[in-house]
């Protein structure tokens, strides 16, 4: 994988190539994965944010390395994204999810 350079914006060839995805499979994508939407220039050409362009990378990883399917990356990529809004807003959330997990696991191993 190649370094992603320091833009604001990628079009769909440069974010292809950094990305090693056909274009048309990166259109297919943004059908699939609601939080993958580029905004559209005046001549009607695809934008990529440096968000856009690690979203893609996750999205591959996913599917081609991790094997899971459209629908399995988009319930992944769903969760992970709800987690990290909940917490930025509660940065204890996190401690407090971790804790909740813990607790969790002893009673498991007392039912067992």
């Amino acid at each position: 994988m190649q370094k992603i350079p320091n833009k604001f914006f990628f079009r769909i060839g440069e974010v292809s190539k950094l990305t090693s995805v056909e274009p048309h499979v990166l259109r297919y994508w943004e059908t699939e994965f609601k939080s993958l939407r580029p905004k559209k220039n005046k001549a009607g050409q695809r934008v990529y944010k440096k968000k856009d362009v690690l979203l893609i990378l996750s999205i591959k990883e996913l599917l081609y390395k991790q094997k899971y399917t459209i629908a399995g990356a988009k319930k992944r990529i769903e969760s992970e994204q709800d987690m990290s809004v909940l917490t930025v807003a509660n940065p204890s959330f996190k401690d407090t999810l971790h804790e909740v997990k813990e607790e969790l696991k002893e009673v498991l191993k007392v039912l067992s």
